[in-house]
């Protein structure tokens, strides 16, 4: 009865603050064209990497894992395929693998890591100007498939961009006709080197919390992005996460009802940032079950960024 008193109050706290502040910022109206390609509609001479806002994905290639009906539920975090959640507009995903190269999710497990770079592939071959940026991470209680780097190669090695802190700077006109920014993050293997064409795991930083409360996740991810330097003085790419996470104590454990204590709130949260000066540093922003509204919250901050309006 605690557990559900503190999430029913905490809920209360973030609905009172959006309907006290609203959830207006610079380019909050923007409404792109066309998602698939919403790189290219915007001025790609004057889009530097560093100041887009990144739509991402948690935990991205989730939407076969476990068993429908049954272990399914506690697990999933999006409902689309990745070459669908890359037409919707997402552009950083985060997919985790286990030794044997299948996609997992804990104990659970889905496709092979094949279908997620046949997906990018095919994403890529539609489309001219849209840079994505891969992140592959070994589970954590697993071990690294055997070569993984020469796999991740000899796959997208014609689209890679290869690691080098002079792509921050850079316009996406002038990275083009490269496409990929693959991170891989390795448990025990060697981590990639300078000029190698993967990046290593400290180009991509987050400050994860397990809690299923959503003010305190709120507050938190706030209170880690105030501690980064602005994204024009910085040499990696950092992450905020729009989610919550089932917890043992609660019985709620499906994963959809609980992040959904979060997730309308998205654009509160980047309100909320530029209210309290850190509209500079927000980067990439991941959510649960990406939808249209989400995408379309980052693509209207990165075109006002643009613009010169924030």
């Amino acid at each position: 009865m605690e557990r559900r008193k503190a999430i029913s109050t905490q809920k209360k706290l973030l609905c009172d603050l959006k309907e006290k502040d609203n959830t207006d910022f610079p380019g909050c109206d923007h409404c792109p064209e066309d998602r698939k390609n919403w790189m290219s509609t915007l001025a790609l001479d004057k889009l530097h990497v560093n100041k887009i806002v990144w739509p991402g994905t948690h935990d991205s290639a989730t939407n076969k894992i476990g068993i429908p009906f049954i272990s399914r539920p506690f697990a999933r975090t999006q409902s689309l395929s990745i070459y669908n959640q890359l037409v919707m507009g997402t552009r950083v995903l985060d997919i985790r693998v286990q030794k044997d190269g299948r996609v997992c999710h804990g104990i659970l497990v889905s496709y092979n890591v094949d279908a997620v770079i046949s997906d990018v592939k095919k994403f890529l071959s539609e489309t001219q100007s849209e840079i994505i940026i891969l992140e592959i991470r070994t589970e954590f209680g697993h071990d690294d498939p055997p070569e993984f780097d020469k796999y991740l190669e000899n796959q997208l090695g014609e689209f890679l961009i290869h690691q080098d802190d002079s792509v921050f700077n850079k316009t996406v006109a002038e990275i083009l006709p490269k496409r990929v920014i693959c991170v891989w993050k390795p448990r025990k293997s060697p981590q990639p080197k300078h000029g190698s064409p993967l990046w290593s795991a400290g180009y991509l930083k987050d400050n994860w919390i397990d809690t299923d409360l959503p003010e305190t996740k709120f507050e938190s991810n706030m209170k880690h992005l105030s501690e980064q330097q602005p994204v024009t003085s910085r040499k990696y790419f950092y992450r905020v996460e729009n989610t919550v996470t089932p917890q043992a104590d609660n019985p709620v454990l499906c994963v959809k009802p609980v992040t959904n204590r979060i997730r309308p709130h998205a654009r509160l949260f980047i309100k909320e940032c530029i209210c309290r000066g850190y509209g500079d540093r927000l980067q990439i922003y991941s959510t649960d079950f990406i939808d249209e509204d989400f995408v379309d919250a980052c693509i209207g901050l990165t075109n006002a960024r643009i613009e010169g309006k924030l």
